[in-house]
């Protein structure tokens, strides 16, 4: 399948990474292999459409596709990472970051990586780790990998990490919790922070409902 479709299907077990140009996340794929393979054709067609017109009628058909068959809040396969997704992650990372900015522990946790650079290295890894695991291990929906970037980088990975840490470093930065006359302090202050948020992105992004 192409990323065309950026939608949650069940069926595969892996990650479809898309740029989010048809469909929207939210709605619920067919698990009828007969419309799975329509929608191959679907999305197949709308890389030749060049018509703008033309190519939201695919879309739109494909939407219907996928609304033929409703699959269960769990266990759903899921395509693509669009604006919706990154809405999505976006909130997660929001509410699950709003207690840490305003919590002192942050700070202090952020000293000691800087004063130990292992630390740093361990809680980037470590942070990385999770995020697989939410995403691709633990199943809690089933993910799909397509074309991940350098060949090697899944999309939505890719697309939650830089998200969440976008977040941390400009809600840290506006709201002072890090001073950037000391900019090794404030980027370990901000990796702390970035943990758990990149954690909340994750479940914001995959969790039904969401």
């Amino acid at each position: 399948m192409s990323d065309a479709g950026a939608d949650r299907e069940p069926g595969a077990n892996a990650e479809v990474c898309a740029d989010g140009d048809a469909g929207g996340s939210a709605d619920d794929p067919p698990a009828d292999p007969e419309i799975e393979d329509l929608l191959d054709e679907l999305e197949t067609l709308e890389e030749t459409v060049d018509d703008p017109d033309e190519r939201e009628q695919v879309r739109e058909t494909m939407r219907m596709a996928r609304r033929v068959s409703t699959p269960g809040a769990f266990g759903r396969v899921i395509r693509g990472f669009d604006r919706h997704d990154a809405a999505e992650a976006l909130v997660g990372s929001v509410v699950v970051g709003v207690p840490m900015l305003v919590e002192g522990g942050t700070l202090e946790v952020g000293e000691f990586i800087a004063a130990n650079p292992w630390a740093f290295g361990v809680t980037l890894v470590g942070t990385v780790g999770l995020v697989i695991g939410v995403l691709y291990v633990a199943e809690i929906q089933q993910v799909e990998i397509h074309r991940p970037l350098f060949g090697v980088v899944p999309r939505r990975l890719a697309g939650v990490l830089t998200i969440s840490f976008a977040t941390a470093f400009v809600m840290m930065t506006a709201w002072g919790r890090v001073s950037w006359t000391d900019p090794w302090l404030a980027l370990c202050q901000i990796v702390v922070a970035f943990a758990p948020m990149a954690l909340g992105g994750a479940l914001g992004d995959i969790l039904p409902g969401s």
